[in-house]
């Protein structure tokens, strides 16, 4: 296939690119600086409205991964503002380019998250589950919303809610690994908030998987079938590591040092099953926690 990524520079499209490009498909990039003479990539600004449309013709599935990191400092009103825009304007500007071409592509791989969900305890959540309140569940609503233009032409629109995704090359794992290297990690708030994961080989299998199943539309729960609590979590990252985890940090302090971030992404639970991924009959190669990260870690 020739399939368009936005996001290709980041932390899960790094990965994506060489796999994709590794299994035969033409890879164009996304990408915000202007092309150079003979590159593969494609120009775009989400801010400015502008994305070069000639280039996408031809294009089979997109990807779209592209958006402002949620977990990068605080949530100031400004910083809230570049979560909801990014996601919520680049893929409304995208979708209504897509399906605005001649030949548009068969298929829409849009990133969402598992925030969808909001702070729901161990409630098991499905694809079918109603969507949860405060900010990220807020965006992911809009986020998934912003795709209708491409639905609307017959566009295969997939949203894909992951979680925590573990990898070495970023996202929350690398992380956490600096301080519970040194010994001084350990539980947030309870310990009882549910982390759903998924390891950054699986989550590239995913996309990959739904890119090519036709079945597959809507929304997928992109996370490992064992989501772990906060403690069981704190604790199997600990023996990996062969260091203690004996510094809980209570939930006020979480509020205080990271505010409205650290409630919804560190102390909210969501306990969350890729139903609609076994379903179709997609295997996991990591489903166990303390395998997935003695591999990552290469422990």
């Amino acid at each position: 296939m020739k399939i368009v990524v936005s996001g290709a520079s980041g932390f899960i499209g790094s990965a994506l690119v060489p796999y994709l490009a590794g299994g035969g498909n033409q890879v164009a990039r996304l990408v915000r600086y202007k092309r150079q003479p003979g590159g593969k990539e494609i120009h775009w600004d989400p801010a400015a409205g502008y994305i070069d449309v000639a280039l996408l013709e031809g294009c089979e599935g997109v990807v779209h991964l592209a958006g402002e990191s949620i977990a990068a400092g605080r949530w100031t009103e400004q910083k809230k503002a570049r979560i909801r825009n990014s996601r919520v304007e680049g893929t409304h500007m995208l979708a209504e380019a897509l399906a605005g071409l001649k030949n548009p592509p068969s298929v829409l791989v849009c990133a969402s998250a598992i925030g969808y969900y909001g702070n729901r305890g161990a409630e098991m959540l499905s694809e079918n589950s109603s969507p949860g309140t405060g900010f990220l569940a807020a965006v992911c609503q809009e986020w998934e919303s912003a795709a209708r233009p491409a639905k609307a032409k017959g566009i295969r629109v997939v949203h894909l809610r992951t979680g925590i995704v573990l990898g070495l090359k970023g996202g929350a794992l690398a992380k956490m690994l600096p301080p519970f290297r040194m010994g001084v990690g350990g539980v947030l708030g309870s310990g009882g908030q549910y982390w759903s994961w998924v390891s950054i080989d699986d989550l590239i299998r995913v996309i990959h998987y739904v890119l090519a199943n036709e079945q597959l539309t809507g929304p997928v729960n992109a996370v490992s079938p064992n989501p772990v609590t906060n403690r069981e979590f704190t604790r199997i990252l600990g023996r990996v590591l062969a260091r203690p985890t004996i510094f809980p940090i209570p939930a006020p302090v979480v509020r205080a040092v990271f505010g409205e971030m650290g409630e919804e992404m560190l102390l909210g639970s969501a306990r969350v099953e890729p139903a609609r991924l076994l379903a179709s009959g997609f295997g996991f190669k990591h489903m166990a926690l303390e395998a997935t990260l003695r591999q990552v870690l290469g422990k």
